[in-house]
C-alpha cells in the first residue's frame, strides 16, 4: 500500500502541510517496506487548478490513500474519480512520521466530502 503525505519538508520528521494542493512536498511512503521518498509537487506554483495538478501527480504515483489536513472540492473529486481514499490529520501531529503511525493505528478521519 502507497501512501502521499502533504508535508512541509522532505523528512519524516518534516511537519505535515494541511494543504494538499500547496503542500511543497508530498511523502510517498511505502506501508509494506517502509521505504519512503520526497517528491516535489509540480503543482506548487499553478496559478489555478493546483488541486487538480496535484491530483493527477499523485494519481500517477500509483497511490492507494492520501492524507493531507484539507482537499479542495476540485482536487476531492479528482481524487475519488481516481479511487484513492483520502484521510485527514489536524495540527495535534508534529511530523510526517507521527501521522504515518496514526493512519496505521486507525486514528485518522477519511474525508467523505470537499473541504
Amino acid at each position: 500500500m502507497i501512501l502521499i503525505i502533504s508535508s512541509q519538508g522532505r523528512t519524516l520528521d518534516s511537519k505535515p502541510n494541511p494543504r494538499f494542493g500547496r503542500a511543497p512536498i508530498f511523502i510517498r511512503y511505502n506501508l509494506e517496506s517502509d521505504a519512503w521518498v520526497a517528491l516535489n509537487n509540480p503543482a506548487v506554483t499553478e496559478q489555478g487548478g493546483a488541486g487538480v495538478a496535484a491530483s493527477q501527480f499523485i494519481i500517477d504515483q500509483g497511490v492507494s490513500d492520501a492524507i493531507s489536513g484539507n482537499f479542495g472540492p476540485n482536487a476531492y473529486q479528482a481524487l475519488k474519480t481516481a479511487g484513492v481514499l483520502m484521510w485527514s490529520f489536524n495540527q495535534d501531529y508534529g511530523t510526517v512520521q507521527a501521522v504515518i503511525d496514526a493512519y496505521v493505528h486507525s486514528e485518522l478521519k477519511q474525508i467523505n466530502h470537499p473541504g
